[in-house]
């Protein structure tokens, strides 16, 4: 056998036995997604929390500027698609549950809403670091800007949609 076959051959058996990475696809994001939500969702029913509480107590801790309660219906729906009356009933709940307050126009969070945002983010913190450690910056960089084009196609495509309906 020449070199070159020999060498040809040993590379199609390397190439062969390598496993090949799954490629990212609709299924694969929607099942990393609902794997890491249902992390999530045990932590915050540890707390009484549901995600969409937890999403839009975040959004108001983290707003720069006190928002109105549309502003952060605006806001959640952003991020959620979820619809606007099941937001409302969320900013209610978190009214009720003291941990969102009206200060005229505007909803902010009150302390007992930042603690929570504070406990939750504790009690998650070492479950993240588990499920996101050893990968490697340059896969999560490539892993971000795919993410970023398909959230922003995907936002696109919603837009279109609701404008229709």
């Amino acid at each position: 056998m020449s070199a070159n076959t020999t060498t040809t051959a040993l590379t199609a058996t390397a190439t062969a036995a390598a496993p090949t990475a799954p490629l990212a696809d609709a299924r694969s994001l929607g099942l990393a997604h609902y794997a890491a939500r249902g992390v999530l969702e045990l932590v915050l029913a540890q707390h009484g929390t549901t995600f969409q509480q937890q999403i839009a107590l975040r959004a108001a801790v983290t707003a720069e500027a006190p928002q109105t309660p549309e502003e952060l219906v605006a806001q959640v729906r952003g991020s959620l698609k979820a619809d606007p009356a099941d937001i409302r009933a969320t900013l209610d709940e978190l009214q009720a549950g003291e941990l969102l307050v009206e200060d005229g126009a505007h909803l902010r969070p009150t302390d007992r809403g930042r603690e929570l945002l504070a406990t939750l983010a504790a009690a998650t913190a070492p479950l993240s670091a588990r499920v996101w450690g050893g990968i490697p910056p340059e896969d999560l960089a490539a892993a971000g800007r795919v993410l970023a084009l398909v959230t922003e196609r995907a936002n696109a495509e919603f837009a279109e949609l609701t404008a229709r309906s």
